[in-house]
């Protein structure tokens, strides 16, 4: 008997120890296992690499207050898990305090340090009530600060956190230029993207206007959005010496003017003056528009008898993009992005010119594109031969070193407003430029979807050559739109819902049913 309990004692010591011995190493060894398909429950590299370079001390604290309801305590529970991660990552550089802003002082002090409150809704004792809370982060490193005010997305926390340490860590901002002089939409005019470049780089108008015009050689990118003049030739060779002197450069171009104010919707090609530049350079925008069977859909008023009625109907001109270059970080992550009249690419002039392209993102594979003078009619039913193209290349990257267009020995070299344009770099060191066939995507009105933004900040973070941060936001996406399936598909997956379950029920019990039969005629046989 006392054998019995000494043997029952040791094992009850032994998993003591087990679990002892299990918390200890926990602690001082950190570990996540993430079945998600995306990582999103994972600190990216580049959040790893961040705290690990920290030089000094980051103190967050997080004004949350406590016993809250779902979904907010779920918030709550998201920014104490990712903080734990970055702490394990940090090797003792980032510490954190939660502290519950309850009574007048604490909640004082939450909004002195950049905390509001907001009002929530709960609901208590069968009714629905308002009551006060704080969910912010104040993030500090030496004598400056970044507040994260009311923590809501938490798709997009990793991020956020991120970037914040990064421009707390950050002595100097760089600077990206966008040119102007050309009826270009600025940068400043978009809110959205303005407020996302601007939180991580130092934005400068570059006016290309003027014959005396120089772009600055200390920028990180040059962007040149949707111009809708033509480009002159000294306006040109700014470019064209900027990029030869190793500059990146995102061409993002409308070549076909769409006028829907008119009564007849029509788009026409428009002459902006960079077509034989880009040519130079291994590329080409078409002039054309794209239209895709898997798109965006658009209100229209019709006629229902007497009365006008909204609709949605599918517009194939506004194409939801899904088929991205998984290995390139510009689009790797993007579930969709949607465009807003784009035009095709042709790449094939690269290889010739000792150049690499990478299309980021093509069309569908039941779409097509339509060319010269285009009468748009969102009424009109796209036959499967209008829709019979695949692949269709909407944005690119060139790769390489580029020879200059104005180079005497290429014969480009001309004299433009009174001056010899005669490039003083005829080569340049490898660098890159990105093409795309649309310059509104990323405008306010179509960057509600996320993943129009996202592909946009992205192609700035890459030309500056900051594409750890890329890895991060691209988690902030949107569920992937559904596959286009055939009609055909549509409705053997339709009826194939109706009426499957129904027979399974009835084939299980006519299973049971011939069961019970033959269970019945053995016992019997057995009497």
């Amino acid at each position: 008997m006392n054998t019995k309990k000494t043997q029952t004692l040791l094992r009850v010591l032994l998993v003591l120890g087990i679990l002892i011995l299990v918390n200890f190493i926990s602690v001082r060894i950190f570990g996540r296992l993430d079945l998600t398909k995306a990582g999103v429950y994972t600190l990216s590299d580049a959040s790893k690499n961040l705290v690990r370079d920290l030089d000094d001390r980051v103190t967050v604290k997080a004004y949350f207050t406590e016993d809250l309801p779902a979904p907010y305590n779920n918030n709550r529970r998201a920014v104490l898990d990712i903080l734990n991660d970055y702490k394990a990552y940090s090797k003792g550089n980032l510490h954190y305090e939660f502290i519950n802003p309850e009574g007048e002082k604490n909640e004082r002090e939450a909004q002195q340090a950049g905390i509001p409150p907001v009002e929530v809704q709960i609901v208590k004792e069968d009714k629905f009530e308002v009551k006060r809370a704080f969910l912010g982060l104040v993030m500090m490193y030496e004598d400056k600060k970044e507040v994260l005010p009311v923590i809501q997305n938490l798709g997009s926390l990793e991020y956020d956190i991120s970037a914040a340490i990064k421009r707390l860590t950050s002595r100097t901002k760089k600077r990206i230029g966008y040119t102007t002089g050309h009826q270009e939409t600025a940068l400043t005019s978009m809110q959205r993207a303005s407020q996302e470049i601007n939180a991580q780089y130092e934005s400068v108008p570059v006016d290309l206007s003027s014959n005396t015009a120089e772009i600055p050689q200390d920028l990180a990118a040059l962007l040149i959005i949707a111009p809708q003049t033509k480009f002159s030739d000294t306006a040109k060779y700014q470019i064209d010496q900027y990029l030869m002197r190793g500059g990146k450069v995102a061409f993002l171009l409308n070549k076909m003017n769409v006028d829907l104010n008119a009564q007849y919707k029509v788009a026409r090609s428009v002459d902006i003056g960079l077509e034989d530049l880009l040519e130079n350079y291994g590329i080409r925008i078409n002039s054309d528009l794209i239209r895709d069977a898997q798109c965006a859909s658009i209100t229209v008023m019709q006629n229902q008898g007497q009365f006008q009625m909204r609709s949605q109907v599918p517009f194939p001109y506004l194409p939801n993009a899904v088929n991205v270059d998984r290995s390139n970080p510009i689009v790797k992550d993007l579930q969709g992005l949607i465009f807003y009249f784009v035009s095709s690419l042709d790449t094939t002039l690269a290889t010739n010119k000792g150049l690499k392209a990478e299309v980021l993102v093509r069309s569908s594979k039941h779409s097509g594109r339509q060319s010269g003078f285009v009468l748009i009619d969102p009424f009109h039913r796209y036959t499967p031969e209008e829709l019979a193209e695949s692949n269709i290349p909407m944005a690119a990257v060139v790769s390489g070193s580029f020879k200059s267009f104005f180079s005497a020995t290429s014969g480009s070299a001309v004299s433009g407003e009174g001056k010899s344009l005669v490039a003083h770099t005829t080569k340049s060191p490898d660098t890159r430029i990105i093409v795309v066939g649309d310059g509104d995507f990323m405008k306010d009105d179509f960057a509600g979807n996320r993943g129009n933004l996202t592909f946009f900040v992205n192609i700035v973070d890459f030309l500056a050559d900051d594409a750890g941060l890329i890895t991060i936001r691209s988690k902030d996406i949107d569920q992937p739109p559904l596959e286009q399936v055939s009609d055909g598909t549509k409705k053997l997956l339709k009826y194939g819902a109706l009426l499957l379950p129904p027979f399974l029920v009835i084939g299980y019990g006519l299973l049971r049913w011939r069961r019970r039969i033959a269970l019945k005629r053995s016992f019997e046989s057995q009497l």
